[in-house]
Order: C-alpha cells, then structure tokens, then sequence
C-alpha cells in the first residue's frame, strides 16, 4: 500500500501538480492538506476522471481544510479531533483503508494569534496524542500522515531557516511531538534514512534553489505498520513546477 501527503496550499490553485503526482507517483490513497475552500469547491470530479474518489472537509473564510484522495476502499470515520468542542478548524480526517486506521492532519502552525495561537498549537497536538492513543490501545494499526508544522531535531531544518522562537523548533513543540512518538509510533523517513537531511517545505523566493528547507510533513506508523515499511521518500519534483505549492509530497511504501 502506498500513502501519500500533499500540503498543496490550495487545492483549487494545484489541480494539475495534483494531477500530475497521481499520475506518477501512483499513490493509492492521498492526504491533502490546506485546501484553503469550503468542501462543496473542492475541485473532485478532476480526481476522480483519474480513478481517486474524494473526501474533502473543507472550511469557509479560505483556510485550512484537509482530504482524502483513494483508489481504494475507504471509510471515514471521524472529521475532527475530540476534545475542544469549539474549535471549527478544518484539520483532521480520519478513515479505515487496507486494515488500518490512517489520519491525515494540518497541524496549526502555532506562529499566529499570539500567545493563545501557540497555545491552542499545543492543545491540538495533545489531542492527537490522546486520538493515537484511544486507536493504540485498542491495538489498531494506525498511520497519521500530513504537516505536523513540527521540526522535531535540528537536522530537520537547513541552518539558520528558522529563529530558536519560532513555535515550529520551540522545546515546547518538539517535547509534544515527541510525546507523540513515544507512544510507540515510528517516524518513516527517520527509520529509513537516520542522519539524510531531507525537506519537504521551501519558503517563497529563492529558498528552493538554495535548498534552504524544513522538514514539516512527516508519517507516523505504529508497530504494525512500521514493520511493514519499505520506503519513504520526498517527491521534490512538485516544488520544481511552475506556481508551485511551498510544500512537495511525501510517499511511504508498506509492504
């Protein structure tokens, strides 16, 4: 089974460097992230002439927003993290896929709104702790895929890209991340590749070129997934495109 996440960084913007990944990359179910449109704009009908049905869970105001794009069966089981009832972002889906409970997440970046923007970046990523650990304990196989807006080491950035401040490098975040990981679930592109320094994120401007990225999206694999991992690689070839999205896909392979 291949999974894939795509921050696209709107959806209605990147239809053809969607288009074109499916196409190569063959994914058998993708997570998009940051659609930036309410559900129903959702371009889906493109996806689909490609053999992919959708899921979207879009948000009005051009925010957020996150989906599902599958040539294989799948169920939703739930469109938003317990625990805040008042929070109405766009940024979790969750379905059941090949025996497997598989999440796509756009976790809030935590560098807007001040002190309660942080604050809330931190409730969210406790929440997704206590999701992971709901499905963990009920010894389900579980994948959360997306932007995690986490660098959680200092290999994960090219030197000097971001201040010591910045909430996506703050001890605080990396300590949640890795109370996330310390639940059992393994980051793919960590076992695979240890000490490689790969990005999947490059600011606007002359930060690709110069290949001055962050490592941001990333795929979380329990034990029973994680034994089956085969690959996980960066596909760098979206960010080369004309107008393209600031983050590229990231593909896992299960055997």
């Amino acid at each position: 089974m291949r999974l894939a996440s795509f921050n696209v960084n709107s959806v209605r913007k990147r239809v053809p460097h969607i288009s074109r990944f499916l196409q190569h990359a063959e994914p058998d179910l993708l997570f998009l992230q940051e659609l930036k449109c309410k559900t129903e704009e959702v371009p889906a009908a493109e996806f689909e002439r490609l053999g992919y049905r959708v899921h979207a869970v879009g948000q009005p105001g051009g925010r957020n927003g996150v989906a599902v794009l599958s040539r294989i069966p799948f169920e939703v089981i739930c469109e938003a993290l317990e625990g805040e009832a008042a929070d109405d972002h766009a940024r979790y889906i969750e379905v059941i896929a090949g025996g497997a409970h598989l999440a796509g997440i756009y976790l809030p970046n935590g560098n807007s709104g001040g002190a309660e923007g942080y604050a809330y970046k931190l409730r969210w990523m406790e929440r997704l702790r206590q999701r992971a650990v709901t499905l963990l304990d009920q010894f389900k196989p579980l994948a959360i895929l997306g932007d995690f807006n986490v660098c959680p080491a200092a290999l994960d950035l090219a030197p000097g890209a971001l201040p010591a401040t910045d909430a996506l490098v703050r001890p605080e975040t990396r300590a949640a991340f890795q109370a996330i990981c310390h639940l059992g679930l393994t980051d793919a592109v960590r076992a695979l590749h240890p000490r490689e320094q790969v990005f999947t994120y490059w600011d606007y401007g002359a930060s690709f070129e110069g290949n001055r990225g962050l490592r941001i999206d990333h795929a979380l694999l329990s034990p029973e997934l994680a034994e089956r991992l085969v690959s996980a690689r960066v596909d760098i070839g979206p960010r080369a495109e004309e107008q393209p999205s600031d983050h590229t896909p990231l593909v896992i392979e299960l055997a």
